[in-house]
Formats: C-alpha cells, structure tokens, sequence
C-alpha cells in the first residue's frame, strides 16, 4: 500500500495543474491552522520522547540481562530467551506508540505541504483542506501494526535483537570445556532447556528471527516512511 499525498507530485491532485488556484485564509482560520500545527508538533515531540524511552528500557534491560547470564558459568543461557521475549514486549508497545506518532505526523505534513506555502504565496490544490478533515473527523494511524512493527525493528530493534543472538551463543560456547569441538547433530544438546531438547529450541529461535526480518523486509517495501 503506497501512502501518497495529493499534491506532492506523486498523485492525481498534482496531476490536475490547471485547477490549482490562490488560497486566501481569513484571520481566524489561519490562527485556527497555525494552533492545529502547532498541537500537532507538540504531540509528535512528546511521543518522539516516548519512543525512544521504550527504546532505552530494551537496550537497559538487555545489558543487564546479559550481565547477569555471562557473568557466571552456572547461570543458564535462558536467560537470552528471556531477552527476546522481552525485547518483543518492548518492541510491541513501541510500534503502538509510533502508530499514534505518525497520526500526528501525517497531519503536520499536510499542513506543511499545503497551508504554508499557500500563506507564502504558493499556489496549491484548494482542496487539501478534506484531506485535513478526514485526518480530523476519524484519526487513523496511515500505517497497519505490522508496518509499524517492522519500521521500529528496522530502526532499532535488529541492531539489539543481533546482539542477543550473538551473546547466546558466546554462552552456549562459553559453557563447554576448552578444546570443545562443534559437532552437529549433537551440538543441539547444547541449548537443551529442561525437558526441551535444544534442536526444538535453536527451531524456535530461528522461526522467530525469521518472522522479524520478514516484518522490516515488508514494512520498507509497504511503508514508505519519510522519517522516524
């Protein structure tokens, strides 16, 4: 799904030059747009804030977690399992925020590309003002879950989610006796979990690094984000 704007050379509203005509604002409207923008940036740098706290609580948690399973030989590499789940935790709650985010960003581009340059004397499309309406009327984030997922991964949360994948397995290593030798099949026992034989763990871990990657594969081809 491309998320097109009219007007920005890229739809049909710019397509249509020879409508294009002056827009005048009378004083109240123009206040009343000038103080829409100027709530509309506030909340963008609030979440902004937001983001990039939920951010810190997963780069915070993932040191100490590592800390912690590194830092004896006897403590179990599960813990980097732990790390995942929770950096998915974090990770859904922060693509949650970024949908609300990009509502306010989407708005705020609107007015940048249509109420400011008409005030500079710019001619632009008259009707820009029902795209504003409809943003107005029923707020929707432009972005589905899974695009906003996959854009926070592609920002942030790969880099971290690599990070623990790689000291997973300097845990599994670190465990064994020097002059260990990688040998497969049996090398799966190595990430046994109780009950749970380690090649169904290493499957599932797998699956789940997949799944991630397919996210920020699909949100940089559905979504095409300008910032953020």
């Amino acid at each position: 799904m491309q998320n097109v704007m009219p007007g920005t050379g890229l739809g049909p509203g710019a397509q249509a030059a020879a409508g294009l005509t002056d827009v005048s604002y009378s004083t109240n409207t123009a206040n009343a747009l000038i103080h829409l923008y100027r709530a509309e940036v506030g909340k963008m740098t609030a979440y902004r804030q937001r983001l990039d706290m939920t951010t810190n609580w997963s780069v915070v948690t993932t040191a100490g977690l590592a800390s912690f399973a590194l830092g004896d030989v006897n403590n179990s590499h599960a813990t980097f399992l732990f790390a995942m789940f929770m950096n998915y935790f974090f990770l859904r709650l922060e693509a949650r925020r970024f949908r609300t985010y990009e509502i306010a960003h989407h708005r705020v581009r609107i007015m940048e590309r249509f109420f400011y340059p008409a005030m500079l004397g710019d001619r632009v499309d008259p009707g820009w003002h029902q795209l504003l309406l409809a943003e107005l009327s029923k707020p929707r984030s432009p972005m589905s879950r899974a695009d906003a997922l996959g854009w926070r991964l592609n920002r942030n949360y790969l880099w971290i989610y690599a990070a623990v994948l790689a000291a997973w397995f300097a845990k599994l290593d670190l465990a064994q006796p020097k002059g260990w030798v990688l040998e497969f099949p049996a090398a799966f026992s190595l990430a046994d979990i109780g009950n749970f034989p380690g090649w169904l763990v290493f499957t599932l871990v797998g699956g789940f690094y997949a799944h991630l990657i397919a996210l920020a594969a699909r949100a940089a081809r559905t979504y095409p984000l300008e910032e953020g």
